[in-house]
Formats: C-alpha cells, structure tokens, sequence
C-alpha cells in the first residue's frame, strides 16, 4: 500500500517514534506572584535537534501545525520545536499522541501530561487541593523529577504553610 492514508500513518509512527527518542512532555513551575498560590504550571511539549537536522523539527512543526522552533541556548548548537500553548497542546498534540502511542515507558508520561493539561482546562489548578494534585502529579513525571535542581513540592509548603497544614489534615 502506497496511497495517501499509508503515507499519512508511516509519517505519524516516524513522528511518535522520533519523539519517543527526542522529545518531551514536562510541566514546569514557575514563582508567579499574581498567581493565588505565588507559582504556576507551565505544561510544555518539546523535541530536540541538531542545527543540521532542523529538517525533522520543521517536519513535526507542520504535520502538528502549531509551536515554533528555537535555539536551544546561546552556547548549544540544537534547536528545540516548543509547543506551550495549552489551546494547542489540547487539540493538536494530545491528541496526536493518543492516536500514536509511544513504546517507551515514556507513554506514561504522555498520560499524565494529558491528564495535567486537562485539569487546568478546567480551571483545578486554581484551588489549593487541586494545584497540590497536579504538581504532585507533576514532579512525579520524567523519572521523578530526578534532575530538578528544585524541590517545588517542598518550596511550594514553605511559601504556603497552610495549604501544607490542610492537606496533612486530609
């Protein structure tokens, strides 16, 4: 087979397994003090490259029809494609990878990026308990955080003892 729709799924199954390979799903926090808890969720999907292969990152740019390609770094030859628009990561690319799974143990993160992106569409983000469900969910993706050079959840109760003392009380 060799017709448009073949060509369209060996196109989606190279994407998901590039960026089971090179890419991302991550939620950051970041201090925001006209946020109600003083920091926020920034959801963010991405995928790397060398400079000499933008030509993939242009590829999984078009074929999602959303994000933008950037330097890495002032000192890092690789381009990032970036998606952070939660209008664009709720229709494009969740979807997307719900359509093409990825193999990898990676998936699970894919799952609870979906699962984070949604919640905010929802506003849960907003209430002490659920900021604490979804950062918690948060810190738990990407091997548990492992190369966090912060430990949100325990700066977050500092800043906030009361949300701390409400969900011990829980």
């Amino acid at each position: 087979m060799t017709g448009a729709d073949n060509q369209q799924e060996r196109l989606d199954c190279y994407i998901a397994g590039y960026v089971d390979g090179e890419g991302s799903f991550s939620v950051s926090v970041q201090r925001n003090s006209s946020c109600r808890v003083g920091f926020q969720l920034l959801p963010e999907f991405h995928v790397s490259q060398n400079a000499d292969r933008a030509q993939v990152l242009e590829l999984i740019k078009a074929r999602l029809g959303c994000g933008y390609i950037k330097a890495n770094s002032k000192t890092d030859r690789a381009l990032v494609y970036v998606v952070r628009d939660r209008g664009a990561l709720l229709g494009r690319v969740i979807p997307f990878f719900e359509r093409n799974p990825l193999l990898s143990s990676k998936q699970t993160d894919v799952e609870t990026f979906a699962s984070i992106v949604r919640a905010m569409a929802r506003n849960e983000h907003r209430t002490d308990a659920g900021f604490a469900r979804l950062l918690d969910l948060a810190v738990s993706m990407n091997g548990g955080g492992r190369s966090r050079k912060v430990r949100w959840k325990e700066l977050v109760a500092l800043q906030n003892p009361q949300r701390l003392h409400a969900r011990q009380g829980s």
